[in-house]
């Protein structure tokens, strides 16, 4: 029982960490990182909501995955995608409505406590081994496709989001640099420091 509350803590306290992350790159105002960028840049085209796009583009990831994969939908992503996509709408919406960061050096340092922030979130998120998210699911289906390693297939999704980020107009900027090469180093020295600090492992 208590390795079943930890887990759930850890995946809704990790996703709503992330997604307050995922909110401070875009409040930053210097680019987000590719997949914030297109689900921004589709709510600025579109009457829909930030956290509606990141329901509506993990749905399609998930359809595409499942067709790539040639395997059934993992349907049970989809409470992943709910979830970010109403906390970061929470956030954006509810927490920090028109809220503008003026003076690089400000929206710097709110860009990088967000990046940190996200890192920090999906060490916790990653903990209960739950739900994988659609666009990591992409990731691994491109590498299984194409038979190339894993950080080769990273970038071919990061690449493919950054273009359609750019043809919907979305927020590109030194940010998103910063956002795509800086979370996964960063995960990697959250996580097992998280992961002794829960120890859901070693509960009973």
């Amino acid at each position: 029982m208590r390795t079943f509350l930890i887990r759930a803590f850890s995946y809704i306290v990790g996703l709503m960490i992330v997604s307050f992350g995922v909110t401070l790159t875009i409040l930053a105002g210097l680019g987000a990182g590719p997949w914030d960028a297109l689900n921004v840049g589709l709510a600025h085209q579109t009457p829909f909501t930030v956290g509606n796009w990141v329901i509506f583009v993990g749905i399609i990831l998930i359809i595409i995955n499942a067709i790539l994969t040639k395997s059934r939908p993992v349907i049970v992503s989809l409470l992943t995608i709910f979830l970010i996509g109403y906390f970061i709408d929470f956030w954006l919406l509810i927490v920090f409505p028109n809220i503008v960061f003026n003076g690089f050096w400000i929206q710097l340092l709110i860009l990088l406590g967000g990046v940190v922030i996200i890192a920090c979130g999906a060490s916790v998120y990653l903990q209960a081994e739950f739900a994988i998210i659609p666009i990591d699911g992409f990731m691994f289906a491109v590498r299984d496709l194409f038979k190339v390693k894993l950080m080769v297939a990273k970038t071919i999704t990061e690449v493919t989001a950054l273009v359609a980020a750019f043809l919907v107009g979305g927020p590109i900027g030194v940010g998103t640099l910063i956002v795509t090469f800086s979370i996964g180093p960063l995960i990697q020295w959250f996580f097992p420091r998280v992961e002794r600090k829960l120890n859901w492992k070693g509960a009973h």
